[in-house]
């Protein structure tokens, strides 16, 4: 069996009141992802959204390459990089610069993404999205390759050569993540890994059978595949009722903004916050959550890794707008001092 561990998402959300300005909020990012790195994480990952209210990280590689340059062996992965909204000879370039200044430490993680609004505003028609997706990694397979590009936007132009190239050969790993069985049937067939969300064992592990099916019926090694899952993550120590009345505030407010974004179109002025939690979301929150103690959280995480059949890269969310950095800190301190060791 093995697992890697990463920490993520880094969004550079605002919480309601916060006080912080938007420079204090990236810099606690990078702290906390030089942080990911001395102890031990894998794995640090960023996620992207345009246009709201609480400030989501619109800008991805910047963020990767800032990273990159503050660290030296962990793996920096974007979870997930809307690939439709970019143009992607310009996305090839931009991810190659990053992979050299990382030294081929770059996971491009993709994504189709949902929100009109997004695809609005940057002037993409959201019926396109899946054939742009898959044009794009056309284009990074080429240029990376060190190939005339002659896929995707390029089409009855000159070829162009995208140079300079990664720093791996190949360029850097694409993941896709999905949730629908299309969307995970196209990761096993045309991705190096697949990306898992808001899942249990069961249904992760009917995700991953897809995702192999598909993949040796492309004519690909189905063991090749890299499988991941991302999941918000709390490892507590002291008295259970006390950490999740400190956790659930946030996990709500996390979980809430997502079906916030449909509503928030063009909203202007500080973030708002979530409606009060009633008991049928206090228990959707606490089944989507990966909560206990080290021992806890580490035999939630095998579960995951057998419906995965042990190869598994477990990104802990453990990331949480609002929290108090100190406590953030602890809580990676206490995932990769107890819950690690009962994994690896």
């Amino acid at each position: 069996m093995s697992i890697a561990l990463g920490y993520g998402l880094i969004t550079c959300q605002r919480v309601p009141d916060d006080p912080r300005s938007d420079e204090e909020i990236y810099a606690q990012a990078l702290d906390l992802a030089v942080h990911a790195e001395e102890l031990g994480f894998d794995s640090v990952w960023v996620s992207e959204h345009h246009f709201v209210d609480d400030g989501y990280l619109p800008s991805l590689l910047p963020m990767c390459a800032a990273i990159a340059a503050l660290t030296q062996r962990i793996a920096i992965g974007t979870g997930l990089l809307l690939a439709p909204l970019f143009e992607p000879i310009r996305l090839a370039e931009d991810a190659a610069v990053v992979d050299l200044i990382s030294r081929g430490r770059l996971v491009l993680g993709l994504g189709l993404g949902w929100r009109d609004e997004e695809f609005e505003v940057l002037g993409v028609p959201l019926r396109e999205r899946v054939g742009r997706l898959e044009d794009t990694i056309a284009v990074l397979r080429q240029a990376w390759a060190g190939e005339p590009v002659t896929g995707g936007p390029v089409v009855g132009y000159p070829a162009p050569y995208v140079t300079p190239g990664p720093s791996r050969p190949g360029g850097p790993p694409i993941w896709l993540g999905a949730i629908s069985e299309p969307a995970v049937r196209r990761a096993g067939r045309m991705a190096d890994g697949f990306m898992a969300t808001d899942v249990v064992p069961s249904s992760f592990a009917e995700q991953v059978g897809w995702a192999r099916e598909e993949r040796s019926r492309a004519g690909l090694a189905a063991e090749g595949l890299a499988v991941g899952a991302w999941l918000p993550t709390y490892v507590y120590e002291g008295d259970a009722d006390d950490a999740w009345k400190m956790i659930l505030p946030l996990h709500h407010l996390a979980a809430w903004k997502y079906e916030d974004m449909s509503e928030a179109r063009r909203r202007a002025g500080p973030p708002t916050g979530p409606p009060a939690i009633d008991a049928q979301t206090e228990s959707a929150l606490r089944q989507a959550m990966v909560f206990g103690t080290a021992a806890e959280v580490a035999e939630q995480i095998l579960r995951f890794a057998e419906s995965a059949d042990g190869d598994l890269h477990y990104i802990a969310r453990l990331y949480w707008p609002g929290m108090d950095l100190e406590l953030q800190r602890r809580s990676m301190e206490l995932f990769m001092g107890e819950v690690a060791p009962r994994l690896r």
